[in-house]
């Protein structure tokens, strides 16, 4: 009978445990997917065919994903993540870009209204901000576990996004993908799990992980979801809406701060859905 080297025998545990972290995750979201389309299929009382389609194609989608995730694992454990912090490092050394908005929100919206300044709390977000909190505030999170902590007290997106989005015809602004903080001139997406930002010199986030683009992005434009959720070369899922993050120094963010970027010291984790 066929028995693995010593070398990957000894990563079978780890394998086991992240397959099956995984695969409770993905089955939870996948029921919350279904429950959250019957929903909204059922408030408009018209169950038409394109609808159940819809809801059909974003279920496969997940579970597309599940399969994607598991099977990169597997197969490129160890080099890929060699890989991806080599590529991290080198491509945001010396790294430092702008702030070119700032948005609040008090009450649950999707879209947040700009600001002229923000103030960052330490340990708990945005001051005035419905999703700051020691721990989770957004209620997709509240329901499924409200002690957990927050990991999301902040939302970051580049503004190349909009650029990106732009060019097939979406029209996308600060704040309007509820973001806190707009930036230009950094690769968000690339940062490692860790990364602090330094904010005009004073207020500091800490980088926690990628947002998870939710079907709010489609109800606020239609087709906007297939945009800001990609693969890349290797087929991996890209997550395109941004990134989440803590504050550990308060200060004021406005538009026009410079940000400055610090990597973590170690192997360097790439971002994932927090």
């Amino acid at each position: 009978m066929f028995q693995p080297a010593r070398s990957v025998r000894a990563h079978i545990p780890m394998v086991t445990s992240v397959l099956d972290r995984w695969w409770r995750e993905q089955m939870q979201a996948l029921d919350e997917l279904d429950t959250a389309a019957t929903l909204y299929l059922l408030s408009g009382g018209d169950w038409t065919a394109r609808y159940r389609q819809r809801a059909a194609d974003l279920v496969g989608a997940l579970r597309d994903q599940f399969v994607q995730e598991s099977v990169s694992y597997l197969f490129n454990l160890g080099r890929a993540g060699r890989e991806r912090a080599i590529a991290t490092e080198q491509g945001v050394r010396g790294m430092g870009g702008v702030v070119t908005a700032v948005s609040s929100n008090g009450e649950y919206s999707f879209t947040k209204p700009n600001r002229t300044s923000i103030t960052l709390l330490a340990g708990l977000g945005v001051e005035g901000d419905v999703h700051a909190g020691v721990t989770v505030k957004h209620r997709s999170r509240v329901a499924r576990d409200p002690t957990q902590p927050n990991l999301r007290q902040v939302h970051l997106i580049h503004e190349e996004l909009f650029t990106e989005v732009g060019g097939e015809g979406f029209e996308v602004t600060p704040g309007d993908l509820g973001e806190n903080i707009t930036t230009s001139g950094i690769d968000l997406l690339a940062l490692p799990v860790g990364t602090l930002l330094r904010f005009g010199g004073e207020a500091i986030v800490e980088v926690t992980g990628l947002r998870n683009p939710c079907l709010q992005i489609d109800n606020f434009q239609d087709g906007l979801l297939k945009k800001v959720i990609g693969r890349d070369e290797a087929g991996a899922i890209v997550r395109k809406a941004g990134i989440m993050s803590v504050v550990q120094v308060g200060g004021v963010v406005r538009p026009g701060d410079a940000i400055t970027v610090e990597l973590p010291e170690g192997p360097h984790r790439p971002l994932d859905r927090v």
